[in-house]
């Protein structure tokens, strides 16, 4: 199964909530708000803010922010902030990984083409399709939300799904 790993996940939804309120907040507001629990967020925060994702603001009313608009972070952004060069197996030009098989596999170089394929694919999705997609279906962005213990809690059920 190709997916992306868990704290790629609790990323995404963690930028697309700072991007819903656009404001400069600290990692307990963005961990209450969504109910990923406050050591991942700032574990995330980390991430992104050395990716250049999030800008980190200090002093009494500091907090986290995005560095561009929603419209200008890609879903690829996130996914390289996090876990890395995209590379769906060892063998394609993105690796960080060397085949101990490449100079002798059939499929050698092969796995460009799709790696460059899944790549665009993700390049084309930004944080603001994320947004407008999840006012589509019906669902509430997470700083429309309620902040109650049990609409965290179901979140973060969902996100473990």
């Amino acid at each position: 199964m190709f997916k992306v790993n868990k704290l790629t996940d609790y990323a995404t939804v963690v930028l697309i909530d700072m991007a819903s309120s656009g404001l400069i907040r600290p990692t307990q507001a963005i961990s209450d708000n969504t109910g990923i629990p406050l050591p991942t967020v700032a574990k995330l925060m980390k991430h992104l803010v050395k990716s250049g994702l999030v800008v980190s603001h200090r002093g009494v009313r500091g907090g986290y922010s995005l560095s561009r608009p929603a419209d200008q972070t890609t879903v690829a952004d996130v996914i390289e902030a996090v876990e890395g060069p995209i590379a769906l197996t060892a063998c394609v030009d993105t690796s960080d990984e060397q085949c101990s098989y490449e100079s002798l596999c059939p499929a050698s170089g092969k796995w460009n083409r799709v790696n460059r394929a899944v790549t665009g694919a993700l390049r084309d999705v930004t944080l603001a399709e994320m947004m407008t997609d999840l006012h589509g279906a019906g669902q509430v962005p997470p700083t429309e939300r309620s902040r109650s213990t049990s609409d965290a809690q179901t979140l973060q059920s969902e996100q473990v799904s």
